[in-house]
């Protein structure tokens, strides 16, 4: 059976673009058609500057959340990624393999690097590596599939190189994986400047929906998105990107085609109440079972201990292998 894993950090609230990206997709087809591993991956979350109150938190509502949107323990292995322990065993090993160079080029290195830089702060060495820890979170459960949105392609694209490097050098170990990608809403755009993506960290919230957001909020939000030069509803990322970004969030939640609803609209205003009632539904259910799971943590500690028991069993051969591979002596 096809291996799957995708994880999650926990550096923010989680917002309706990681529901639409990845979350409902994991729930709906990944989990059933496929070996599925999903993880919070929160030793990522230590890259930079942080409240480790705040990670905790979020690691738990993040879990809670993935388990409201559908992921069923029976069908998939769900955990904590600081929680097993190979992670960090495998790379280490990585980063003998993988070079400076490389690293340097990661395009979220250079941005994250900039923009800490650009606050006055210092740059941590674990900002630079991560990308071989996610390559390690990758190639630990011998993964198959990935799937992931655009701007994390580049880190599949390292997992596979370090791999194949790997094999090369020292034997056949680890599987090759690759990139899967939705087809719809794969890159949900912050509604106050729909160039950007909908990140969970950015700083603005008017134009981030929260999965968590009352019903409220999410209309006011959606209702003030930002939209494009003109009156007539069409779906062109690069000509009309605000408009193009509401049609492509009410095509995710309606199962539509985004080109096709651009000819239901005359008015930017209509689109936005359909958008806004769409989302409102999207997420009531999931917000309803959050209130559930949240009413009974010892649930979903226990849900989260099992899977990282599965998680072990399935990683420390693949650790123990490469261990062997690469030279160094058996316990």
């Amino acid at each position: 059976m096809t291996r799957v894993f995708s994880g999650i950090k926990p550096t923010g609230h989680l917002t309706l673009g990681n529901y639409l990206g990845a979350m409902r997709r994991w729930a709906e087809v990944d989990q059933h058609r496929a070996d599925a591993l999903f993880c919070v991956v929160d030793l990522h979350a230590l890259t930079v500057d942080h409240d480790p109150a705040r990670v905790r938190r979020l690691s738990r509502q993040a879990a809670t959340l993935l388990l409201a949107s559908g992921l069923d323990p029976e069908l998939c292995t769900l955990f904590v990624q600081s929680h097993v322990d190979e992670h960090t065993r495998l790379s280490y090993l990585l980063e003998c393999v993988a070079a400076d160079g490389e690293m340097r080029r990661m395009i979220q290195y250079k941005e994250k690097a900039a923009r800490e830089q650009g606050r006055g702060g210092s740059v941590r060495l674990s900002l630079l590596t991560y990308p071989v820890l996610m390559a390690a979170d990758i190639l630990v459960y011998g993964t198959d599939e990935v799937p992931v949105g655009d701007d994390q392609r580049q880190h599949v694209e390292l997992a596979r190189d370090l791999a194949v490097r790997f094999n090369q050098r020292y034997g056949h170990t680890f599987v090759v994986p690759r990139a899967t990608r939705p087809e719809v809403a794969a890159r949900v755009m912050n509604l106050q400047d729909p160039t950007s993506k909908m990140g969970k960290s950015d700083d603005m919230g008017p134009g981030i929906v929260y999965l968590l957001d009352e019903p409220d909020v999410v209309r006011k939000k959606i209702m003030r998105a930002v939209t494009d030069s003109g009156s007539d509803v069409v779906h062109d990322r690069e000509a009309r990107p605000g408009v193009t970004n509401l049609l492509e969030i009410l095509a995710a939640c309606e199962g539509a085609d985004p080109e096709k609803l651009s000819g239901a609209y005359t008015s930017y205003g209509a689109l936005k109440k359909d958008t806004a009632e769409a989302v409102v539904e999207l997420l009531r259910p999931v917000q309803e079972r959050h209130k559930e799971l949240c009413a009974d943590a010892a649930h979903v500690e226990k849900v989260l201990r099992a899977g990282a028991g599965r998680a072990r069993e399935m990683a420390k051969p693949m650790v123990d292998a490469a261990y062997r591979a690469i030279g160094l002596l058996p316990a």
